[in-house]
């Protein structure tokens, strides 16, 4: 949920791999041990299928999810889940500045701060955000030094696209240290882990299809329609070398940081 003049997503293209991508938000949900709260937020819910876990596992919670991306925001009003979750259109920061009297009781984010630059000056906010005794979870990436993103920095790089994607906007995280210190400074009791999941990947160049929904999509969108194609036929013949199919499918290694933490109440 990155500023709302950002890049247009695709949900059709983001769920391409719904399966793997929410592998995380399931582990991540799972370490939160709220009982009964009243309010569930989902910052970032994306198309909304993965916030209709949140209602199943708290189905007496009020639940809003919210991201700055209108696609997103209208995929995830079109499914049956919008029948117990408010999906809203918003910034993260604009959140912040209103949140509710009291507070929410749980507060989700599944790989999105990892697209708001200095999010880590923001925790103070989510914290605050977040009812005495409520708890906070987000997950980001971790994997911005494998090729799946390097091949990427490294063409964009050279011309003739440099020219168009300086200041196009590329994620970035912290190791779990850095996370967990910095809420345990804010009073937080946290548990902060990493994992490295194998996603084993099909189809013609799986790598770039993964990509392209997230990490890469700023880049492509940036691109002028005439120099897309080219970036793009590159991009994959790299991501190919750099992860081959022996027959079986490509193996993704893709790490991911998770932090739950516990506002004192």
């Amino acid at each position: 949920m990155s500023a709302a003049t950002g890049p247009v997503w695709d949900p059709q293209r983001y769920l391409a791999y719904a399966g793997e991508r929410g592998r995380p938000f399931v582990d991540l949900v799972g370490r939160v041990d709220a009982l009964d709260p009243r309010v569930v937020v989902d910052l970032g819910c994306g198309p909304g299928n993965l916030t209709s876990l949140l209602a199943d596992r708290w189905p007496a919670a009020a639940i809003t999810g919210i991201d700055s991306s209108a696609a997103m925001v209208r995929a995830a009003s079109d499914t049956k889940a919008a029948e117990r979750i408010t999906f809203v259109q918003g910034d993260l920061r604009d959140w912040l500045a209103s949140v509710p009297e009291g507070g929410v009781d749980v507060l989700v984010s599944n790989a999105m701060l990892q697209w708001v630059p200095g999010h880590l000056d923001l925790l103070p906010g989510l914290v605050r955000a977040v009812a005495p005794g409520g708890w906070l979870a987000f997950q980001v990436p971790g994997n911005f030094g494998e090729p799946s993103h390097t091949l990427r920095d490294e063409l964009a790089g050279e011309e003739p696209y440099a020219a168009h994607l300086h200041g196009v906007a590329v994620p970035s995280s912290h190791d779990p240290a850095t996370y967990l210190r910095a809420l345990q400074d804010l009073g937080c009791e946290v548990d902060a882990w990493e994992t490295t999941y194998l996603h084993v990947l099909h189809g013609p160049d799986p790598v770039f299809t993964w990509v392209s929904g997230t990490g890469a999509r700023p880049t492509l969108q940036a691109l002028p329609d005439d120099l897309r194609p080219g970036f793009e036929d590159e991009l994959k013949r790299r991501l190919r070398a750099a992860y081959a199919d022996d027959g079986r499918g490509v193996v993704l290694p893709f790490r991911r940081i998770f932090v739950v933490a516990r506002r004192h109440g």
